[in-house]
C-alpha cells in the first residue's frame, strides 16, 4: 500500500511517500480502507520536529481520518465490513481520566497514523460515521471536534446565555462557534480577517474582533461584556494570548487551553487566575464517550463541518503548506485518489467547500 511518512524532523518537504506491506488485523482488529483523513496544528510540529523531542521515526502521520471497515479479524463485533467508521485520536481512551498510558496511544505521533490508504486499528478504538455526514466531513472530528466538545460541553458545562470567546477560525475554533450555538450561548470570535469574521457572522457568531486593527481586543471584549468578561475562552493560541485571554474572561470564568499557535515558554503573570477565582483547565482532545456524544448532538442537530479545502493523497505535502499559511477557514482535509477525482468534476477539489 502507499503511505506516506515522517523519517526525521526535516519539515513538510521530507514527507516521504513509500510502499509498505498492506497491514493484516488480529484477533480484535480490523482493517479500514482510508478514504479521507484532515490535517491538525499538531500534524505541522510533528513534521517539523516540534512535537515531541523522543519522536521516533520513521511513522505514519495525521491522527484524523476516516474510512470503511473491509477486514474484521477474530472476535470484533462492534463493527462489521462496510461500516464507515472512524479512528479516535487516543486509542486506548475510551471512557473516564485521561492517564499517562493512554496518552501513549495517540495516533500520528508514538504511534502510526492515517496518511495511508489502509489502516489496522482495534474495534474498541472506532466510531461509527453518522450517515448524513461524508467521509471528507467525518474526517475533520476526531480531533478538532471532539476537542471542542471537550471544552466547551463535557468540561465546559455550556449554557444558554453563556458567553465564549473563540480565538481565530481554525478548527477548534469553527467547531467551538457550532457548539456555541446550538446550546444558545453568545460567542465572540476574533481573526486578522475581516473576511474570515464575515464568515463566522454567517455561521452564527454573535460579535466579531479583527485583532489586528485591535490589538487591545481584550478590552473590545471586556466592554462588549458590560465590563463583565466573558464566561468561557477556548485558548488556542498559547504564551502569546494567554495573558490577554486572562483579562476577557469574567471573575469565576474558565479558560480551556487548547493550543500554542502563538508559542511557547513566556511567562505567564498567574495573579489574574488567583484573584479572578478561574479555571484554566487543559484540554487533550477527548475519549471515544466524548467522540460518540459529539456526534449524537451534531445528528440531532444536523451540524455540518466546515472545510476550507480539500487536497488529493499525492498533494499532502501541499495541504501541508496551505494549513501552515493559516489562510484556512476551518478545516483542511486530504481525500483519496477517487473521491477527489469526483471533487475534481463538481468543480469542488482543491476549493473552497463552505
Amino acid at each position: 500500500m502507499k503511505a506516506y511518512e515522517i523519517q526525521s524532523n526535516a519539515g513538510i518537504d521530507a514527507l516521504a511517500l513509500v510502499d509498505r506491506p498492506e497491514p493484516k488485523p488480529t484477533a480484535g482488529q480490523v482493517l479500514i480502507q482510508v478514504k479521507a483523513t484532515s490535517l491538525n496544528y499538531r500534524d505541522l510540529l510533528i513534521a517539523e520536529g516540534a512535537y515531541d523531542a523522543k519522536q521516533k521515526y520513521p511513522v505514519i502521520p495525521v491522527c484524523d481520518g476516516v474510512g470503511e471497515v473491509v477486514t474484521v479479524g477474530e472476535g470484533v463485533t462492534r463493527v462489521k465490513i462496510g461500516d464507515r467508521v472512524a479512528g479516535t485520536f487516543f486509542q486506548d481512551w475510551i471512557y473516564g481520566s485521561l492517564t499517562r498510558e493512554k496518552m501513549k496511544s495517540a495516533l500520528g505521533s508514538g504511534n502510526d497514523g492515517m496518511l495511508a490508504e489502509y489502516a489496522v486499528l482495534h474495534q474498541n478504538d472506532l466510531v461509527i460515521l453518522p450517515d448524513y455526514l461524508s467521509d471528507i466531513e467525518g474526517a475533520t472530528l476526531p480531533c478538532a471536534g471532539v476537542t471542542a466538545w471537550q471544552a466547551l460541553v463535557t468540561e465546559g458545562n455550556i449554557r444558554a446565555g453563556d458567553s465564549v470567546l473563540l480565538l481565530g477560525t481554525g478548527g477548534v475554533s469553527i467547531f467551538a462557534l457550532q457548539f456555541a450555538k446550538i446550546h444558545g450561548a453568545r460567542a465572540i470570535i476574533t481573526s486578522s480577517s475581516d473576511d474570515k469574521l464575515a464568515r463566522a457572522r454567517q455561521l452564527g457568531a454573535d460579535e466579531t474582533i479583527n485583532y489586528k486593527t485591535t490589538p487591545d481586543w481584550e478590552k473590545q471584549v471586556y466592554q462588549l461584556t458590560n465590563r463583565i468578561g466573558v464566561d468561557h475562552v477556548v485558548e488556542v493560541g498559547g504564551a502569546g494570548t494567554l495573558p490577554k485571554s486572562l483579562q476577557a474572561v469574567r471573575i469565576g470564568g474558565r479558560i480551556s487551553l487548547i493550543g500554542v499557535l502563538s508559542g511557547r515558554g513566556n511567562e505567564i503573570d498567574p495573579s489574574p487566575i488567583l484573584f479572578k477565582n478561574l479555571t484554566v483547565q487543559g484540554i487533550e482532545v477527548g475519549s471515544r464517550e466524548m467522540f460518540e456524544a459529539m456526534n449524537q448532538a451534531m445528528q440531532q442537530h444536523q451540524i455540518k463541518p466546515i472545510i476550507d479545502r480539500v487536497f488529493s493523497f499525492t498533494e499532502a505535502r501541499e495541504a501541508y503548506h496551505y494549513l501552515k499559511s493559516a489562510a484556512h477557514f476551518g478545516k483542511v482535509v486530504i481525500s483519496n485518489d477517487t473521491l477527489y477525482e469526483t471533487l475534481r468534476e463538481r468543480g469542488l477539489a482543491n476549493a473552497t467547500l463552505t
